[in-house]
């Protein structure tokens, strides 16, 4: 996996830099057979941990395409969910969605669910990521978004968070922060590895 020297004051900038290049680089046969795994993958979960709201993020450029997990969700009748921007130091607020439906342009010009769509909270969450390591944690985008939002979940219920991720974006160790939300586990294009007894 890769390792680089660090010079950056914030280590995490240089690892979701040369991530984020690496994934820039999966051909898109790749990519389309990432989609149709994270859909049996992103079920099989489902069917484990037997939650009763789902959400996904909408692939946003080289994202791992989502689409084929909220569709595969939906037909097995998981009630699913896309993440809203509510503001810049907000958590998200999660709206249901089912794909085909109608979305609209948010304030980060990603795809969100209309806002006369129901509000609801998640209990397993297939989350976005720059890069993680095998200890269950990630970097995220640099916003923040994700930690606030498992870490209000986290204090009202039981959820589990899957990272989404190509295996290159798996790094040796990222740097922790005591704000910093783990994951249950992350799903990549060759394996599902859960980070804690589930």
């Amino acid at each position: 996996m890769p390792s680089l020297t660090l010079t950056n004051a914030d280590p995490k900038t240089a690892l979701r830099r040369d991530a984020l290049a690496r994934r820039g680089a999966i051909e898109p046969a790749a990519r389309a057979a990432f989609g149709h795994r994270l859909g049996e993958e992103g079920l099989r979960l489902g069917r484990l941990w037997r939650p009763q709201i789902v959400s996904a993020f909408y692939p946003l450029r080289d994202e791992p395409d989502t689409l084929p997990l909220l569709t595969a969700l939906a037909a097995e009748g998981f009630a699913t969910a896309l993440p809203a921007v509510v503001g810049r130091w907000s958590p998200l607020t999660f709206r249901l969605w089912r794909p085909g439906e109608p979305t609209r342009a948010g304030p980060m010009s990603i795809h969100e669910p209309l806002e006369k769509a129901p509000v609801v909270d998640p209990d397993l969450l297939f989350v976005p990521l720059a890069c993680f390591d095998r200890r269950g944690n990630r970097i995220g985008y640099g916003a923040g978004f994700y930690d606030r939002t498992l870490a209000r979940l986290r204090a009202i219920k039981s959820i589990h968070a899957a990272g989404v991720a190509y295996g290159v974006c798996e790094i040796a160790a990222v740097p922790y922060e005591t704000h910093d939300q783990s994951l249950d586990a992350v799903v990549t294009e060759q394996e599902t590895v859960l980070f804690r007894e589930q």
